[in-house]
């Protein structure tokens, strides 16, 4: 049986096919770019129809080229975050708010939760502008005739198949739900001002999509497939990286960027403690994951090498080689402001200590190294839930095509053990792990035993490689 994968992602929305055991197939790929919006007021949005025949189009493609035959099994992995209103069909009212969206804030006159502390435990999110609790009352106030409100994926799967209810990983990702009772928490969707109906219904463990009639006769080699639950795309990335459990952590630069770590915390069980800066969602059922975001990551080389006219290839290698390691300049990246909970807006980002003779490739440099920075403040706190240093894995498509950066994090991170998944569809790859139930043999099939030594432990930045182009969007 093979696996077809959707990575639904911010930049790119991809499809492939892999084999049984999570391998991609040579070839088996399909990827459409995506129009992120964005401007100076904090908007990120994408449009939900157009993401919609992208999608559509990965499938056409890959159909035509005969690699959907022996697909058995469909995996998602897809952003946290997003959310559009819908009205009574089922139509979106405006564009998706994506993850990048900082605009949302609390109506007038409103406290939010009456104990903070406790509803950080329960959803392990807080009042911020990225969840539903602030979001869904601010896009009520400005859209008119909204009936109901979904995330990117529940809108596109509920185009493509008979039922598509919203998964406890991406549930959680809302800022809403109850992470050990599985439901949506009482307190959190009275905050958000949901009324009944509004919210999505939530698939149960065993739930398991199958394409409408139309789609099967358009893709006829998917129509007899099962569709898993999907997954965030952090978790899956973590899957993907081979970091299923507290003794090795998964940093990941996509787009944007994430240090996380993932613990087996079944439904109804206690849920371990958590630090007041770090957030917590949900693998599936039987995982829960913690950790730390950014808005920085790929997105920051896209943007030096759009503004700053960077040299290309061996060039821009020979340029950061030449960076002595107190050379780098000292950098705030919030470029896009901050995620969860940090409350500063898109335009936070800085640069000090510039002089006539600085060059783009300097602030490259400062940039790439202060999320470097920013990644080893929040993992050390990450170490002091678990009560041990970790080993840590680099993945993602930013890292995985800048040698230099690779080296920076390993300076940054020293003296924890660092490696790199060198494989870019780590999201893909994760994601079908958890449909197909193997979580707990990630850290064979996704692991060490795909992982390349050379970032670990590395000279400081300044050693040299490739900054390679912008990433696709796993975070």
């Amino acid at each position: 049986m093979n696996i077809l994968a959707l990575d639904l992602g911010t930049s790119s929305v991809r499809g492939l096919v892999l084999d049984a055991d999570a391998d991609p197939l040579p070839g088996a790929l399909a990827r459409r770019r995506v129009q992120l919006t964005v401007a100076g007021d904090g908007t990120g949005t994408l449009d939900a129809a157009g993401y919609l025949a992208g999608l559509t189009e990965c499938l056409d493609e890959l159909a035509a080229a005969g690699h959907l035959r022996d697909v058995g099994l469909v995996a998602v992995c897809a952003q946290w975050h997003s959310v559009l209103p819908l009205d009574r069909s089922g139509d979106p009212l405006g564009p998706v708010l994506t993850w990048l969206d900082t605009r949302a804030t609390p109506p007038p006159g409103t406290s939010g939760p009456a104990d903070p502390e406790g509803f950080h435990a329960r959803t392990g999110a807080w009042w911020h502008r990225c969840y539903w609790s602030v979001r869904l009352p601010w896009l009520r106030d400005r859209t008119a005739g909204v009936t109901r409100f979904a995330g990117l994926v529940e809108y596109v799967l509920g185009h493509l198949l008979d039922d598509a209810p919203m998964s406890v990983s991406m549930a959680s990702g809302t800022g809403l739900l109850d992470l050990s009772r599985l439901t949506w928490d009482d307190e959190a969707v009275a905050v958000a001002g949901a009324r009944p109906g509004e919210l999505p219904e939530l698939a149960p463990m065993d739930w398991q999509g199958r394409l409408r009639a139309g789609y099967a006769r358009r893709w006829p080699q998917l129509a007899g497939a099962r569709w898993a639950a999907p997954v965030g795309d952090g978790a899956a990335s973590n899957v993907g990286s081979g970091c299923v459990d507290p003794r090795r952590a998964a940093v990941t630069v996509g787009t944007s960027a994430a240090v996380r770590l993932v613990q087996r915390v079944p439904a109804g069980t206690p849920l371990p403690p958590l630090p007041a800066s770090l957030w917590r969602y949900r693998v599936d059922h039987e995982h829960v994951v913690t950790g730390a975001a950014y808005s920085s990551g790929g997105n920051l080389f896209a943007w030096a090498d759009r503004e700053l006219r960077l040299p290309q290839g061996p060039d821009l290698d020979a340029a950061l080689a030449r960076i002595a390691p107190d050379g780098v300049l000292p950098t705030d990246p919030r470029l896009g402001g901050d995620r969860p909970p940090g409350l500063a807006p898109a335009g936070s980002g800085e640069l000090r200590g510039l002089s006539f003779s600085s060059t783009g490739v300097d602030i490259l440099a400062g940039l790439m190294t202060g999320l470097c920075r920013l990644v080893a403040d929040d993992l050390a706190v990450l170490e002091s839930g678990v009560d041990a240093p970790v080993e840590v894995v680099l993945g993602g498509g930013a890292v995985t095509a800048s040698t230099w950066w690779r080296t920076a994090f390993a300076a940054a991170l020293a003296p924890r053990p660092v490696r790199h998944r060198a494989e870019r569809e780590i999201g893909a790859t994760g994601a079908a792990l958890v449909a197909l139930g193997r979580v707990p043999d990630a850290d064979r099939l996704a692991g060490t035993g795909r992982t390349e030594e050379d970032p670990s432990p590395g000279p400081a930045p300044g050693a040299g490689g490739s900054a390679g182009p912008d990433a696709p969007s796993t975070r």
